[in-house]
């Protein structure tokens, strides 16, 4: 058995946030009944979290925004999200995929929450979400040259390296999820406590969702809190 844990040095900077977890095992990423057009669709839906110019002054990114001063981050670095929000406010949204990817973006963009998956198969030991202490090595999705962690940047990592670097913004191409992934690890961040209900039910939506077009239960979802730090899988 696995965890992932949510280290103190977290809830120092960030003590109400809610991030949801789940996994899903036995996964086929292939010829499932996903609807052609449902990222398109979500693309649509999402303007509605981002009408106003610029893109900052939009509750929603707004907040993110906020999240990132209190931490060190790469220069230019942006949660997910907002990358997700701008491409489909400037008409330039999220294409199809693959399955899984598609199920999870469309979450991710009707809902307005960053959600990874990451292949559980190639996670080594704990996942940690914590403050770096910098010089923690990290391979972006894309690319091969091994960046660092910055000292006082908040990662996402495992016994081996870096997973997602400045939180939220970019994954390991180490542990990616592909089109031969069989289990993963899902994490969705909510860094707005007026928004619990709508967390709580993109994280359903997202269980539903499995359920219908990739018929994947998912039975574990979890919500880690401050008092609630860590969540158990197993592969």
């Amino acid at each position: 058995m696995q965890k992932i844990i949510i280290d103190q040095a977290f809830w120092d900077l960030f003590p109400d946030v809610k991030i949801a977890v789940m996994t899903a095992h036995n996964v086929d990423n292939k010829d499932q009944n996903v609807p052609n057009d449902l990222i398109q669709n979500a693309n649509e839906i999402a303007k509605k979290w981002v009408p106003d110019d610029p893109i900052s002054a939009n509750s929603v990114v707004k907040a993110w925004r906020d999240a990132y001063r209190k931490f060190k981050t790469k220069k230019g670095a942006r949660n997910a999200v907002e990358n997700l929000l701008k491409r489909a406010k400037n008409n330039k949204g999220v294409g199809n995929i693959n399955p899984v990817v598609d199920v999870y973006n469309s979450v991710s963009l009707e809902y307005a929450f960053p959600i990874a998956a990451e292949d559980l198969d190639k996670i080594v030991g704990d996942v940690h979400l914590t403050v770096a202490k910098g010089g923690e090595p990290f391979t972006p999705i894309g690319e091969d040259e091994v960046e660092e962690a910055l000292p006082g940047e908040v990662i996402y990592r495992d016994d081996q390296d870096v997973i997602s670097r400045c939180w939220a913004w970019r994954d390991s191409a180490r542990v990616a999820d592909t089109d031969e992934t069989k289990n993963l690890l899902f994490y969705m961040e909510n860094i707005q406590p007026e928004r619990d209900d709508d967390h709580l039910a993109a994280a359903h939506q997202l269980e539903k969702r499995f359920h219908d077009y990739l018929n994947i239960d998912i039975n574990d979802l979890t919500i880690l809190t401050r008092d609630n730090p860590e969540f158990v899988f197993a592969k």
